[in-house]
């Protein structure tokens, strides 16, 4: 040991493994974007080298000396927050062995390579064979987690993404929403029955959509000069915050998907953008959870950006980039825009139709972390959930069914609860937002959306992990997490409820 202080001694290392990170990220993002197909294995091959020297890193024996050290001298508020952080990810690293992590990064960049063309030829039989060896060693994952946790199997998985949550508390949330989702669904297809809506004839030529999605980036104040927006089969943010990837995907037909996943895509940027600078190589410096990262995107896709207040800053930016069109007044984009017709694909689900899909996921995955179902069985459960919450028929359909989402190819289970628990999140942001500044629809509005992102920044963003997230949720809203914010919000939207 140094003469440093033992917390000393730690800032440094994780400072030095935060590179080895960002490294990881771009290498990522580049196989993900831009990557030719050629070099799929020997970036597999490599990424897995340098995931396994970090998770080396994160369970060095040292650690354990320099966090028992720590703890006995004085800290401050902050310090004592880190090391909170410090030592949950050091029980986590220390619960794998690094083998289990290379072999988990390999089989997953295998399987999410091979998906990317699987998909499109609705080939399920392919993917299972790759699929199959990411479940086992995810299964695997998950009992270690466990053992050194003391949580269930599935609850260790989750509790990476949301830290605290329980299945047994999903299971509460999400058993409300089943029980008046699909009424909702139901009442305000029915109130739009018989409305006109204009969809803007295409073609959208991707050049001017890519220009579309860079003018809403700047309007949403993403920092160009930290980041950059390329394309991917599936729409992600990666990097770092320093160094911010974002991507979508265009379809020369439609301008909606990409300009949705733009808005989502921006939303995560900017809570990585706005982290603290100060903390970011150490653990109380990332983003506090994977459903508060998911309330940042649903914030600005949802909350805001199907607003009226935001649609009419969207309807000259529209006419700007892809041409005076049919349907391009704010009317109009509005009604499209809240437009609920249930379809087979999340991410280009309808505001109330979304967390169905989630709902879906959950219990799928679940199932097959505690082995009631086998990866085989994937598809006669897909179809069947279909039918009962959505009421659509995707058998045969693997492309725009179980083969739709790259999350489970590289093992992220636990991840598709965070959208849901993001939602609600999200719309209990947007009603503290209102209540501490009543004329922020007028402001958006008149395009001064420095109010929207100055609440986010000084509540969310300025805090990152140095609360866990009942904590955290409290001082932003005087309230823990709230479901009723979100089923009122989506009332007032799609209801016409007060």
């Amino acid at each position: 040991m140094s003469n440093a202080s033992a917390y000393a001694e730690l800032v440094a290392h994780y400072s030095r493994m935060y590179r080895f990170v960002h490294v990881a990220a771009i290498a990522s993002w580049d196989r993900n974007t831009m990557m030719p197909p050629g070099g799929n294995a020997a970036r597999a091959a490599a990424e897995a080298e340098l995931r396994g020297h970090i998770h080396g890193l994160r369970r060095d024996p040292r650690l354990a000396e320099l966090i028992r050290r720590a703890d006995d001298e004085p800290q401050g508020e902050l310090e004592r927050a880190n090391l909170r952080e410090i030592r949950r990810d050091w029980r986590e690293a220390n619960a794998l062995p690094e083998s289990l992590v290379a072999a988990r990064t390999l089989a997953g960049a295998r399987c999410e390579h091979a998906w990317r063309t699987q998909r499109p030829a609705n080939d399920w039989a392919g993917f299972l064979a790759n699929f199959e060896e990411v479940v086992h060693l995810a299964r695997e994952e998950a009992l270690r987690l466990a053992d050194a946790s003391g949580l269930t199997p599935y609850d260790a998985l989750l509790d990476r993404f949301e830290p605290g949550m329980t299945a047994a508390e999903l299971d509460r949330v999400f058993g409300l929403l089943r029980g008046w989702l699909p009424g909702l669904i139901a009442g305000a297809r029915e109130r739009q029955r018989g409305e006109a809506v204009v969809v803007p004839p295409g073609p959208f030529p991707v050049a001017a959509q890519r220009a579309l999605s860079q003018a809403v980036m700047r309007l949403l104040g993403f920092d160009f000069n930290a980041g950059r927006l390329d394309e991917s089969a599936h729409p992600f943010t990666g990097g770092v915050a320093e160094d911010v990837r974002l991507t979508t995907r265009y379809h020369a037909d439609d301008f909606r998907p990409a300009l949705r996943s733009t808005l989502h895509e921006t939303g995560h940027a900017r809570y990585a953008q706005g982290l603290p600078r100060a903390w970011l190589a150490q653990p109380m410096g990332r983003p506090r959870s994977l459903a508060i990262h998911e309330s940042q995107s649903l914030f600005v896709e949802m909350q805001l950006g199907r607003s009226r207040a935001f649609v009419g800053l969207l309807a000259p930016l529209l006419r700007a980039h892809l041409g005076e069109r049919a349907g391009f007044d704010a009317e109009n984009l509005l009604a499209q825009f809240t437009r609920v017709a249930p379809g087979a694909i999340r991410v280009e689900a309808d505001e109330p139709s979304y967390p169905a899909h989630i709902l879906l996921r959950y219990g799928i995955e679940r199932a097959l972390i505690t082995g009631e179902i086998e990866p085989k069985d994937i598809p006669a459960l897909w179809d069947e959930q279909m039918i009962t919450l959505l009421g659509i028929d995707t058998r045969g359909n693997y492309r725009d069914g179980c083969l739709q989402d790259v999350h489970w190819s590289d093992g992220s289970f636990g991840y598709f609860p965070s959208y849901t628990l993001g939602a609600m999140y999200a719309a209990q942001w947007f009603a503290s937002l209102h209540r501490a500044v009543p004329d922020v629809d007028a402001r958006i509005a008149a395009g001064e959306l420095g109010p929207v992102f100055d609440w986010l920044a000084a509540n969310v963003w300025a805090h990152a992990s140095r609360f866990e997230t009942p904590e955290l949720v409290r001082r932003a809203t005087g309230e823990a997490l709230n479901p009723a914010h979100y089923r009122a919000h989506l009332e007032a939207r799609y209801l016409g409820a007060a």
